[in-house]
């Protein structure tokens, strides 16, 4: 079950409880013979979760990426922290890149923070001053000396890696929709008719073929399967919708936060289960890459399929040759449709991703996590990455954006990548 608190009153975003605590969180730290008792008795903040949030912020509240290109950016810096780490703690697991040479005693706060600094310096040059300070400043904490020159040196070379094997992968290009004008096909959508994101179909992968991916494709538009999910939409998902309960549109608000509360639930569970550098990096890495390649196969769907939203189809209903659909020209949407044909589900696919590689990682669906959405005002809870996916699927319902059909196809898409992903990556090493 899930249960939402309304906090109009309390600050909202990034700095939330949840984050807060999470830069709380203790990892172990080597030291010397001679400073290891002192040093001790005072805990030292997970760098790994702070860099994070330092990434969010360049990434969402300053740049202001997409989810879709935000996905992206966050699998290039957690994969160069992740090797970074990775390497420093005598490589156990399958580096994504690299494994540089290491020393016993290198600074891992030092090799995560050049790692983050380095690929987001990489990611937004306009931020370079605002990330230096922010480098310095974590720098500043570490004692001076060969454990700090040491992690740099890792964490300089794993973002080395991860920049080279990144240069050139196709993002940001200036590739289209296709766009149709029969019934069924896609077309830009209000309020801004967009034709933006296409790049994100023919990105260079970071571990899997997504062209090895493929949906069984929208039903027909005569059939009673999608007169079913169009009535549907139609009805819970419209902007004046007076059967959708207070808790779905609560819901559908929440889940469609441009500031994803996926990212601060991965950092949350990081901190209750007080996970150290090592596996809190290993845990975010594993999430953000395989949710990067789920993307990029959802969206070679999207352009294959290229299908209309629901914003254009209950207008046009009258012309799909289905009796049990009816057209509504005034119809619109709970919230802002995605400039991106609709099928499959693009949430679904990167939520799917998400919780199956949580369900990789924790070894279990019965997890406990909440977030707040500045969007929705309220913070949901949940007991189990299950009843979370499930809801986003009703939530894409909703917000009037998806079919059920999308969003269904869109988990099982997600949720395909993301095993195979693990299935390569991230494994301890020797496996």
């Amino acid at each position: 079950m899930t249960r939402r608190i309304r906090e109009p009153g309390k600050l909202r975003g990034l700095c939330g409880t949840a984050l807060l605590t999470a830069l709380s969180v203790t990892v172990p730290v080597v030291f010397t013979a001679t400073t290891a008792q002192s040093a001790a008795a005072t805990p030292q903040p997970n760098a790994v979760i702070t860099w994070n949030v330092h990434a969010q912020n360049a990434i969402h509240e300053v740049a202001r990426q997409s989810p879709t290109a935000a996905a992206r950016s966050f699998a290039i810096a957690q994969g160069a922290v992740y090797d970074a780490v990775n390497a420093i703690a005598g490589t156990p697991y399958k580096p994504y890149l690299i494994a540089p040479r290491s020393r016993p005693g290198d600074s891992t706060p030092a090799a995560v923070a050049t790692a983050a600094y380095r690929t987001l310096e990489w990611l937004f040059p306009a931020q370079a001053g605002s990330l230096r300070t922010q480098y310095e400043e974590s720098l500043a904490a570490i004692p001076d000396g060969p454990s700090e020159r040491g992690g740099i040196a890792v964490g300089q070379a794993t973002a080395t890696a991860m920049i080279n094997a990144r240069r050139n992968d196709g993002a940001f290009s200036d590739a289209t929709w296709p766009v149709g004008t029969a019934p069924g096909q896609w077309r830009p959508t209000p309020p801004d008719f967009l034709q933006v994101g296409a790049w994100f179909a023919t990105l260079k992968p970071f571990v899997i073929d997504p062209g090895n991916y493929r949906t069984p494709g929208p039903p027909a538009l005569t059939s009673a399967a999608y007169a079913r999910d169009l009535n549907e939409v139609k009805t819970l998902g419209s902007a004046t919708s007076t059967t959708r309960t207070p808790d779905q549109t609560d819901a559908a608000i929440w889940w469609d936060d441009p500031r994803l509360v996926e990212w601060s639930i991965k950092r949350q569970l990081a901190t209750t289960h007080r996970l150290g550098a090592l596996q809190t990096s290993r845990m975010f890495a594993m999430v953000d890459i395989a949710a990067a390649d789920a993307l990029i196969a959802c969206y070679q769907s999207k352009k294959r399929w290229s299908f209309w939203r629901p914003v254009t189809a209950i207008p046009l209903a009258d012309t799909d040759g289905n009796p049990a659909t009816d057209a509504d020209p005034a119809w619109t949407p709970l919230r802002t449709t995605a400039p991106s044909p609709e099928y499959p589900s693009g949430h679904a696919c990167f939520t799917a991703a998400t919780t199956t590689a949580l369900h990789k990682f924790f070894g279990r669906d019965n997890l406990s996590f909440s977030a707040h959405s500045a969007d929705s005002g309220t913070t949901r809870h949940y007991h189990s990455l299950s009843r979370a996916m499930a809801e986003l699927n009703q939530a894409r319902v909703w917000a009037g954006v998806h079919y059920r059909f999308a969003a269904e196809d869109g988990h099982r898409l997600g949720d395909a990548v993301s095993r195979d992903v693990l299935d390569r990556a991230f494994g301890p090493r020797g496996n």
